[in-house]
């Protein structure tokens, strides 16, 4: 199997940002420590974000509403869904998981717009 086809999916995305920052650095190394905190400030506000749902819904995880415990692995067969949702809940997954991918997303544009 070629090489680029084992490496992790985000590898392309990383290299990337490994590249801008090497041109950050060339091109003003002054701002470097900036955006390097700022890209922290943004990470951290994910995190924030994440753990601030889970402590606001806590009977209301997405998790909650698979068939199985996802931590436990999956067997379904390939091309089919890796973990099922219990029927008539497919709605209030799919809310879950938009509450969820909110909370954090107004976390990390409330702290970036204070940066």
């Amino acid at each position: 199997m070629p090489v680029w086809l084992r490496a992790p999916r985000n590898s392309l995305w990383l290299a990337a940002a490994v590249v801008l920052l090497a041109i950050i650095a060339i091109i003003s190394p002054v701002q470097l420590p900036v955006v390097l905190y700022k890209a922290a400030l943004v990470v951290l506000a994910g995190v924030m974000g994440y753990w601030l749902d889970r402590a606001l819904f806590p009977y209301a995880r997405p998790d909650g509403f698979l068939e199985r415990d996802w931590r436990l692995g999956t067997d379904e067969p390939e091309f089919g869904a890796d973990y099922r949702v219990v029927k008539g809940y497919e709605m209030v997954y799919a809310l879950a998981m938009l509450r969820r991918a909110l909370v954090v997303g107004v976390a990390i544009v409330g702290i970036a717009l204070g940066l």
